[in-house]
Parts: structure tokens; sequence; C-alpha cells
């Protein structure tokens, strides 16, 4: 395993830990390697059910190395940005489609690639001193990181354009009044807040958010009856599991369930 991106599994919680403070955890191909790899591997691990992804340092992730990027420029031309394809959809894929619940910890800035890592997760947990950028257009590149796809469904086409066209610093009580961040809590807080929002999810009817994933994403592109087709066929298939039975019975007793995840 990598240096650069530190995993720990602790009562259900997966813990990635983006680790190049020194580069404001650039994304060199070391790096993008780990991380695609340890998130397919918490998503893989049934005893994990959360996973909380951010960074060391005083940044989420700035995106792409681009100090790397230039040797690979002047090596392969355009097909340095193979990377996209080889490291940055599998990430993100992992991330929005992995059968569990996963909460950005977003310690300091997130720009390009790491704006879509973050945007990625299914909640974000922001620091007060973070900033969001989608840097893309700086460089004179495109979307990448799935925030073509995820960025107008936070927070609408025209203000998802805006950020892409004209790209800036999003700093955090613009992004909460914007969309892209959940919750916005003081710097030091910041460890011990995602952690505590992550670690009641991996307490949770794991089964459940699955399948809330798997709901939210089909009704992104589907038809409102094709959708209520989904929602039913899911409900038919959690109305089987053991934590719907958990939770019942809780309910009928007046007690707070324990969920088993499965």
């Amino acid at each position: 395993m990598s240096d650069t991106v530190r995993y720990e599994v602790n009562e259900g919680l997966a813990t990635v830990t983006l680790n190049r403070p020194d580069a404001m955890n650039a994304l060199d191909n070391e790096t993008k390697v780990a991380l695609r790899d340890t998130l397919r591997r918490a998503a893989d691990d049934d005893a994990v059910r959360a996973v909380l992804l951010t960074g060391s340092g005083r940044a989420f992730c700035v995106g792409q190395d681009l100090k790397e990027h230039t040797g690979a420029l002047e090596r392969s031309g355009g097909g340095a940005l193979n990377t996209v394809e080889e490291h940055y959809n599998p990430i993100t894929l992992t991330l929005a489609g992995m059968p569990k619940p996963v909460v950005a910890g977003v310690n300091g800035v997130a720009a390009g690639a790491g704006a879509g890592f973050a945007f990625a997760c299914d909640y974000r947990v922001v620091a007060d001193t973070a900033a969001f950028n989608t840097s893309f257009a700086g460089v004179a590149l495109t979307a990448d990181s799935g925030v073509s796809w995820t960025l107008p469904r936070l927070i609408g086409p025209g203000r998802a354009a805006d950020l892409l066209l004209f790209p800036r610093s999003i700093k955090a009580d613009e992004a909460l009044q914007l969309g892209l961040a959940n919750r916005v809590v003081p710097a030091g807080e910041l460890a011990a807040e995602a952690e505590a929002v992550a670690r009641e999810l991996a307490q949770g009817p794991t089964a459940a958010y699955a399948a809330l994933k798997e709901s939210l994403a089909f009704g992104a592109s589907h038809s409102l009856a094709e959708t209520l087709g989904k929602e039913s066929e899911l409900q038919l298939r959690l109305g089987d599991s053991a934590d719907h039975r958990i939770a019942v019975e809780a309910f009928v007793k007046k007690e707070r369930p324990r969920f088993s995840g499965r």
C-alpha cells in the first residue's frame, strides 16, 4: 500500500486519507492508483459500512499534479490525459456507486478532480476555511471526474455552467448556500465532525442506504413512472432485510434499533 493514501477501518467505518500534505494532496500517478485501489477495497469489504474520504494537511485535494503532468505531456502529448479513463473515472464511479454511504471531510481546498471526488460523495462536511474550485477551464481542459454530471445535479445547470466557464474559489459559506456543502463547521472541528457523521452512517441500515443511492442515481436519468417502478423493486428487496425487521420490532417496543447492516 502506498504511503500517499492512508487506510484505516474501525467499527465498520473505513477512513481513506489522501496523504501528500506538502503537495496539497495533488494527484500524482502513485496517489491516483492507490486511491482507486483503496476505494475499491473499501467498497468490496462487507465489514465496511461507511467510508470517510478526507485529506491531510491544509488541502483536501487540489487535483492533478501539474508538475508530473508537464512531463507526461512532453512524453505523450494528449495521451497524458488517459489518466481520466485509467484513474479518475473508476475513482468517481466507486465513490458514487459503492453500496454504502461515503462522506467527504473537506478539510481545505478541493479543486479540479479533487472537487469532483468530493461531489461524487454522498455527503460533504466542509471546514469553514475550505473552498471549492472547478479549475478545469483555467488549464484549458474540460470537466472530468464526473463534474459534468454531479455539479448540475447539486446546484442546477445554470450555476454549474457559471462555475465551469468562470472558475473561481467558492468559499465554505457560499458552498453551503449553493448546495455544494451539506454542513460547514469550524476548521478545528472538521475531523471530529466528519468522523461523527460517517460513524453514524456506519451504524445505520447499510442495505437501505445502498438502495437509496441506487434510487437517487436511477431517478436522475429516468422518468417518474420508471422511478416509481425502481422504488417498488427496491422496497420489496428491503422488506426482506434483517434491518427492516429490526427497525419495526424496535419501533413497536419503543426502543432504538441496533442495525446489523444486512
